[in-house]
């Protein structure tokens, strides 16, 4: 199965800024996703876009996975309201913490680990706005979705947050500079963030880059956005979910979404997810994908020897 086909099967294929699919599977990528430092943990949502990235790598694209010490000191923008400012000794805290888990979670892999702090920290303001500033429209950043219904809910934003944006666009451009990226991939929610990269890398430097998101993954019994439990998030760190919690998280899918999380969140192909399916279809009270889904998240996340015991514990 070509990787564009894989793509579209598992649910990953979202917003794209090329329109042939085919540049997927004939092009050589060093792709690029970034996390800013606003919690020491990933969570459960954040795990399809990482899946979706492991699917480029497994395919022999290059990756760099990003810590965004630098962002993370401004904050990323919500549809809500403006966020509060992290205190820079727990922005190292997490960035320290965020490293270890991506680590982990591609372990055995080959990849490179960056932190934009150390680009952005030598960033002066005024060449930064000559160089940088002058590449950003306003009729287009104030087009786009976060800051029309930040401006329609009434909560406003300050200058540093609408800033982030332009931070996200120059990290793409170091990173092309630097390593040659040439796509950036993210959630839906950071389909503008990633549009100022490939504008400004167009702008500055006449190249073309690419940006391309995995959608919002949702709780189709709750129509919640997906990774909340009632007890709130479900976090990747066993000392914020411990592994028992995680595991059952995931055992207590509901049918309708079990076989779509497998095709999301596992390195399970399709002749295999195919088998499940089919299984399960026939004796759903043996609840096959449920266990399944939670032995391959699990031992993905924690390891299989901690997996094997909280089944056994199960």
């Amino acid at each position: 199965m070509k990787l564009s086909d894989e793509l579209k099967w598992r649910g990953f294929w979202n917003q794209t800024t090329f329109t042939d699919a085919n540049l997927i599977d004939e092009k050589d990528f060093t792709l690029y996703l970034g996390t800013d430092p606003s919690a020491d943990s990933l969570h459960v949502g954040h795990l399809a876009v990482y899946m979706m990235v492991r699917r480029f790598l497994e395919r022999g694209h290059k990756v760099i996975l990003l810590v965004g010490g630098g962002t993370g000191i401004i904050g990323d923008m919500r549809d809500t309201q403006e966020r509060e400012l992290t205190p820079l000794e727990e922005i190292q805290h997490n960035k320290s913490a965020l490293s270890n888990q991506v680590s982990k979670l591609f372990s055995g892999k080959e990849f490179t680990l960056v932190d934009n702090y150390v680009w952005l920290k030598d960033v002066q303001l005024l060449p930064f706005l000559r160089d940088i500033g002058k590449k950003f429209n306003m009729a287009d950043l104030t087009s786009r979705e976060f800051f029309k219904a930040r401006i329609e809910n009434g909560s406003g934003l300050s200058y540093a947050e609408f800033s982030y944006t332009l931070l996200q666009g120059y990290d793409f451009w170091h990173l092309h500079k630097n390593y040659g990226v040439n796509l950036q991939i993210g959630g839906s929610d950071q389909w503008g963030n990633l549009l100022s990269g490939v504008e400004l890398i167009r702008k500055k430097d006449g190249a073309e880059a690419f940006a391309m998101t995995s959608p919002l993954v949702i709780n189709k019994s709750t129509g919640r956005k997906f990774g909340k439990s009632e007890g709130g998030a479900v976090w990747l760190d066993p000392q914020k979910t411990s592994p028992y919690k995680f595991y059952q998280f995931w055992l207590n899918t509901d049918d309708q979404s079990a076989i779509d999380y497998l095709k999301l969140f596992t390195m399970l192909n399709k002749a295999e997810v195919d088998q499940i399916e089919n299984m399960h279809a026939q004796m759903p009270q043996n609840r096959l994908a449920q266990k399944t889904l939670a032995q391959e998240v699990t031992s993905l996340v924690h390891g299989k020897k901690t997996t094997d015991s909280v089944i056994k514990t199960t």
